[in-house]
């Protein structure tokens, strides 16, 4: 049986997860980490994609992207195809490094985006990659702290730059992300 095509369309916020096969490491190292969000940082750019959100564990990411004009699969396929293609040269191995393609979800804007932002970014967290919101402040490989301005990040949208899409509630969280998503990551991190 065929796969149902995705949906897929310009504007569309779209949350993206894509593990390593037989859930073995994506990255080994923060060079690997490094290339992935260098790589991803480009495709963004010339894709006119913008992404919200995303978090690197060693065997799994995932990304909360809109679309541009340029479909979901194409972003993903260079991104992984070329990432992929990089880390096979540095570790001199052949095959597959993701297991399966990736998955997304469409998400609604209103009652789900601040939920999935802060699930994104918590991931760490919940991987025990950092022992608390300290250390997830200081971590390079999640939004978190790009958001909240301790660190800059290409991934983040510069002022002036951000598509608020059909609502203006991403615009409203990313403009208030350390006193709304600030004060909810700690209230949820105490679970």
């Amino acid at each position: 049986m065929p796969r149902l095509a995705r949906l897929d369309a310009p504007g569309l916020l779209q949350h993206v997860m894509a593990r390593g096969i037989e859930r073995r490491k994506l990255f080994r190292d923060n060079k690997d980490r490094k290339s992935f969000l260098d790589r991803l940082a480009i495709i963004l750019e010339e894709t006119q994609t913008q992404c919200y959100a995303w978090s690197l564990i060693p065997n799994h990411f995932h990304l909360l992207l809109r679309m541009g004009q340029t479909p979901l699969s194409k972003v993903m396929r260079r991104l992984m195809t070329g990432y992929a293609v990089s880390f096979n040269r540095r570790y001199k191995r052949s095959g597959h490094l993701f297991q399966n393609r990736y998955k997304s979800v469409i998400c609604e804007e209103d009652p789900y985006l601040l939920e999935l932002i802060r699930y994104i970014h918590l991931n760490p967290l919940r991987a025990k990659l950092v022992q608390d919101l300290k250390d997830l402040d200081k971590y390079s490989w999640t939004g978190h702290s790009a958001i909240l301005g301790k660190r800059e990040n290409p991934l983040v949208p510069r002022a002036g730059t951000l598509k608020c899409g059909k609502t203006p509630l991403i615009c409203h969280i990313f403009n208030n992300y350390n006193r709304l998503g600030g004060c909810i990551l700690n209230k949820i991190s105490r679970l």
